[in-house]
């Protein structure tokens, strides 16, 4: 490691501080502002079920809630692997959710946003094993989906402690 190198990595903690950068799960973050003050809306199928399952885990279950998460889940599936005779045997999911983070008593819209994002899985096996890959893939899915949607919240939501 050149001389150059070693200052840099040094001084980088220096020019983050600098440029007010927080962690948000530091002390003194804004990570926990949101936890147990969430009510995230119920789940309408198995792939909500996955989605609102995460959430809850991520902001907790409140007992008296300040905030209301609404959101609309849209999912597709796409063939990625082709074989020269025309079967597919990779495919795409691919989902995106629409959030609201609404103020609980007035229902007045504090943060809205959108988070896209995919996974894959192979369609080789049998029947079955295709089913439960595809089964894996939606729960995959959901978790990332509900973890973009609370970065986002704790990055852009300014709610005090």
């Amino acid at each position: 490691m050149s001389l150059f190198d070693r200052r840099s990595l040094l001084l980088m903690p220096l020019a983050l501080a600098a440029c007010g950068f927080e962690p948000v799960y530091g002390p003194g973050g804004g990570g926990k502002a949101l936890y147990g003050k969430v009510r995230v809306d119920a789940p309408q199928g198995v792939n909500t079920y996955f989605l609102v399952r995460r959430l809850e885990e991520q902001l907790g279950r409140p007992t008296d809630p300040a905030y209301r998460l609404s959101m609309v889940l849209e999912i597709g599936i796409q063939g990625q692997g082709i074989t020269a005779s025309g079967d597919i045997t990779y495919y795409s999911v691919i989902g995106s959710i629409d959030y609201t983070l609404q103020d609980f008593s007035s229902a007045q819209a504090i943060e809205t946003g959108r988070v896209t994002n995919f996974t894959g899985y192979s369609a080789t096996g049998n029947t079955a094993e295709t089913l439960a890959a595809q089964r894996d893939a939606r729960e995959r899915l959901m978790v990332i989906l509900a973890d973009q949607v609370v970065r986002q919240l704790n990055a852009t939501v300014d709610i005090p402690s």
